[in-house]
């Protein structure tokens, strides 16, 4: 039976796993994958990783050593693999797609909370203050959505917001064909959007792809909603921009600093990250802890397709899900 070091676990991905494993020794592990840790896959020819674990080119090299031969990438997104160092030396695959629905939802559950102030009015009404004053917000009927990623997950959003009578228009260098998507370009988005929503992936074309200068075209009532990577947005500008009230508000369950924050509890300690500190502190900012694909579908879709690439991997099967480096 092979072995499988798996990193950053957490009880929701041990139960799933467990439930739909049949094949495979794992090996669970609370610390993430980093140089430091890569001793705790000996024995191991496969370990499964996540989105802030390191798996940079030491990382990629050390494992190598170790007779390491697959990394299994339990998400869809792999900015934090150095794919050029795997290249010749091991093999990486991921999860394309488990439930666009979970994240698709989650974006605009945080959008109506955001806009109607019902995170302030839970906490107001656990202290009996059920003062109306300052919940004000307004109708997602008729304003206009921006979407950034027309994947899976961005194409579900907009069906949603469809449904709430929203006009939606929308942003990818790859449109999708036939799918009836007005598509324009960033400058429009920022220009004529009320809600901004993010879902594409985090590349050298996408990074900080909200800036000074898109938040400068913007609404000064437009919405930010980001549900994909952290580093889309540039946090700095993010919180000038709302300290001169030049936008309405942000909803984030993503953070550019978020690798060694989230995922665990920090509540006992002190945060020394400055940005985020003041942003979770402003009544406009809404921020959850990346658990947009929290969803039992979602967990169940994520276990069967890691472990289902491995299987294809130790049969000598092709790897429809590898990630390959471009060069």
């Amino acid at each position: 039976m092979e072995k499988i070091a798996f990193f950053d676990t957490k009880p929701y991905d041990k139960e799933w796993f467990d439930k739909i494993n049949k094949n495979y020794e794992i090996r669970y592990f609370e610390g993430r994958l980093r140089p430091a840790s890569v001793r705790l896959a000996e024995g191991c020819r496969a370990v499964c990783a996540f989105v802030n674990d390191d798996i940079s080119a030491k990382t990629i090299e050390l494992l190598a050593e170790q007779g390491v031969e697959v990394i299994a990438m339990r998400c869809s997104g792999f900015n934090n693999v150095d794919i050029a160092a795997a290249e010749g030396k091991l093999r990486i695959v991921r999860v394309p797609a488990y439930s666009p629905y979970a994240v698709a939802e989650h974006a605009m559950g945080l959008i109506i909370s955001l806009n109607r102030k019902i995170h302030r009015a839970y906490n107001r009404t656990r202290d009996f203050n059920f003062s109306l004053n300052g919940l004000t917000g307004f109708d997602l009927y008729g304003k206009t959505a921006g979407i950034i990623g027309t994947g899976n997950i961005g194409r579900v959003f907009i069906d949603i917001c469809r449904g709430f009578g929203m006009k939606v228009i929308a942003y990818d260098p790859y449109p999708a064909e036939g799918s009836g998507i007005e598509y324009v370009s960033t400058e429009e988005i920022f220009r004529n959007s009320d809600i901004i929503s993010l879902h594409c992936p985090l590349t050298e074309q996408t990074r900080y792809i909200i800036d000074d200068k898109a938040i400068s075209l913007m609404k000064s009532s437009a919405l930010i909603v980001n549900t994909s990577r952290g580093k889309l947005i540039d946090s700095e500008a993010l919180l000038r921009a709302l300290n001169e009230k030049r936008i309405g508000g942000a909803a984030l369950d993503v953070y550019e600093e978020e690798s060694d924050l989230f995922f665990k509890d920090n509540s006992d300690s002190i945060v020394t990250d400055d940005v985020l500190s003041i942003l979770v502190s402003r009544p406009n900012v809404l921020l959850t802890s990346h658990q947009a694909f929290l969803t039992e579908e979602a967990l169940r879709g994520i276990a069967e397709v890691t472990l289902s690439n491995l299987d294809d991997f130790f049969a000598g099967r092709e790897l429809k899900n590898e990630v390959k480096s471009k060069k």
